[in-house]
């Protein structure tokens, strides 16, 4: 699976190598960092994938960016935006897209609201959209998206979408410092 995510990545960034204005990296809003893991469930047609890495969030939801590494902390790829610019650099070039929806569903193959994480990683809702809270008080559902904090004082912060298919399941552990 984790090869299968590679070659994803790597042709959707080769497709896209023309010369791009990037954006300069984000100094000052929220900073979040740790490891995630991005699941998306086996389709009709498609099998089952998966992408884990280090992670780097800054910014906030109108400018921001999102670095991935490996765990040995080589560069995967870095996700910069703001209001009219959304670019991903890579150590193979730079790709520019309409927004970060578009950019999650060219990388990843599904719809991931990065915009939402900011307030999600501090255990809340994202002001940009109305949420219900679980009874249990221990998240919510936004975006439909199921958030889960029932571990938030460890770090750890899970998303689920069950519609539409395929199901997608993020799992964030923030370092704590």
């Amino acid at each position: 699976m984790t090869r299968f995510f590679a070659c994803l990545l790597a042709s959707s960034l080769v497709a896209g190598c023309a010369s791009v204005e990037i954006p300069a990296p984000i100094t000052g809003g929220e900073t979040f960092a740790g490891r995630l893991s991005v699941q998306v469930a086996e389709g009709d047609t498609t099998p089952a994938r998966s992408f884990s890495a280090a992670f780097d969030l800054r910014g906030g939801p109108a400018a921001g960016t999102l670095g991935l590494s490996t765990p040995l902390g080589s560069m995967l790829a870095e996700a910069r935006w703001r209001a009219a610019s959304v670019v991903l650099v890579t150590p193979q070039g730079n790709r520019q897209f309409a927004s970060l929806d578009a950019l999650t569903r060219s990388v990843l193959g599904e719809s991931v609201p990065v915009e939402a994480w900011f307030d999600w990683l501090q255990g809340r809702p994202w002001p940009g959209a109305a949420s219900v809270p679980h009874a249990t008080g221990r998240g919510f559902e936004q975006l439909g998206w199921n958030v889960d904090l029932s571990r938030f004082a460890t770090g750890a912060v899970g998303a689920s979408r069950r519609a539409p298919d395929p199901p997608v399941v993020v799992r964030i552990q923030l370092d704590r410092s």
